[in-house]
């Protein structure tokens, strides 16, 4: 049997930092974000990671991004056998506020475009990498942003996305927003981390503008 081996993310040195879980000082590892309102941030510090706390809200970048690329790493939790569909460890991460890349205990589905890993309702994933639920998963996206003439559109966002080092979305053209996401638009948005009543856990988040 080959040795088993582990694969650490080390972002490049031009990368905007914007969680690594190096403090325990809650204003320091959610220095860079916010709730959007004049709410405190509700989510918890676990063993260097931020864990939602259910009902606690969102949160997003206080900067907002174009085109970049980003890696992000995020576990959901186990949850009992009778929690179904969109309940097992749902969160998500909207990119500008439109886009959601869907976060999901989807081990050993069939890829779908409300599973782990899809642009939710608009483009399931190549194939489904996901892993159990309490395991260490990773994103790596580069996303360019829709092209605009004044308020009219004239090219569709793109992305291509790695799901734990594996291909599942290979520079696809997104027609509009997903989901719950905000109107398209010509400005760039922040990237928001969704809650939605589950507790994901999040680290080593770094982004590249590019």
């Amino acid at each position: 049997h080959p040795p088993k081996m582990t694969v650490e993310a080390v972002h490049p040195g031009n990368a905007i930092v914007l969680f690594d879980g190096k403090h325990n000082d809650k204003e320091k590892d959610f220095s860079l974000w916010t709730t959007g309102g004049d709410k405190g941030i509700g989510w918890k510090l676990v063993d260097g990671a931020m864990k939602v706390v259910p009902k606690s809200g969102s949160i997003m970048t206080k900067q907002s991004f174009g085109d970049f690329k980003m890696h992000a790493e995020f576990s959901t939790p186990l949850m009992p056998p009778n929690v179904k569909g969109q309940g097992r460890g749902n969160s998500g991460i909207y990119i500008q506020r439109r886009y959601e890349l869907q976060i999901l205990d989807s081990f050993g589905l069939e890829p779908k475009n409300n599973e782990c890993a899809s642009l939710y309702t608009t483009r399931a994933p190549d194939k489904n990498v996901c892993r159990m639920p309490g395991r260490w998963q990773s994103f790596d996206i580069i996303f360019h942003a829709a092209r605009f003439e004044g308020q009219k559109k004239v090219k569709d966002a793109r992305f291509s996305v790695w799901h734990n080092g594996e291909l599942v979305h290979n520079d696809v053209a997104i027609p509009n927003k997903t989901g719950a996401g905000q109107a398209e638009g010509p400005d760039p948005q922040p990237i928001l981390l969704q809650e939605h009543g589950n507790e994901v856990s999040f680290r080593n988040i770094w982004i590249v503008p590019l």
